[in-house]
């Protein structure tokens, strides 16, 4: 197999970028939130040491250390063909390193070599596949690693169906509305056709081909309440909602 230029890896994460859009049409606006928050609670820290959860090729990453260079940002993924991509697109960022661990595996905080304590955890489209069971003990661990005051910013789809279910429908109509504004009849392509495409690669099959059985496309902890409970037993001190565009919201949590 030829070797991932850089230049490649910019444009599959581009491409990527594209058919997450076509999923969250507001997308940037949601990054921006979180980056905002992250800002806030490290106003007073020289070099704050953030973790990006489920980074994936570094979309997220990236954007935090454009608006805060003097930061440290872990990178955290499992799947290899995104860890690759990352990887050859962002080897020259500064303040960036890219860390393939396993959020379900306990432990995998003692494999990040951290420089300090964990000021912030941010994480996007990231979570949901996790079982409930493996999202419990990922927040636990999590709780030990962040300092006291630090915060957890989880961006994503979290419904409220087991709650408030007719506002849970409402929430979801009103983020697919928004989808039908911004692209009408002509969506990017979706998460499979873009794992499709990246299998008929050349440079990419051998990585797509190790990639472990599927990332599932299905959230398995899609409820709120999943999370919120979860981060409840894991010690975090305050739990809620601070961005909410109809289901996709962020949900903020203090240590």
């Amino acid at each position: 197999m030829s070797s991932l230029t850089r230049r490649q890896a910019v444009d599959w994460i581009e491409r990527w970028d594209r058919q997450q859009e076509g999923y969250l049409p507001d997308r940037e606006e949601r990054f921006t939130a979180v980056i905002d928050a992250v800002c806030a609670v490290t106003a007073e820290t020289p070099h704050p040491v953030v973790l990006d959860l489920g980074a994936g090729p570094g979309s997220l990453a990236t954007r935090l250390l454009d608006r805060l260079p003097s930061a440290h940002v872990i990178a955290i993924d499992t799947q290899p063909l995104l860890l690759a991509l990352a990887r050859a697109a962002h080897r020259d960022v500064t303040g960036l390193r890219i860390v393939d661990a396993d959020l379900s595996v306990p432990g995998w905080g003692r494999s990040l070599d951290l420089p300090g304590p964990v000021d912030a955890a941010v994480s996007t489209t990231a979570l949901h596949w996790m079982p409930p069971s493996a999202l419990a003990t990922a927040y636990s661990e999590l709780a030990d690693l962040l300092r006291p005051g630090g915060v957890l910013l989880n961006g994503d789809h979290l419904d409220t169906d087991d709650t408030s279910p007719a506002i849970a429908g409402l929430e979801r109509h009103l983020a697919e509305k928004l989808t039908e504004r911004r692209f009408g009849d002509r969506r990017p392509e979706d998460w499979a056709q873009w794992w499709e495409a990246a299998a008929a690669d050349p440079v990419l099959s051998s990585i797509h081909i190790q990639r472990a059985s599927g990332h599932p496309d299905a959230a398995v902890s899609g409820l709120l309440s999943t999370h919120v409970a979860a981060l409840q037993a894991a010690g975090f001190s305050e739990v809620g909602t601070v961005w909410q565009h109809g289901n996709n919201r962020i949900l903020a949590a203090i240590r």
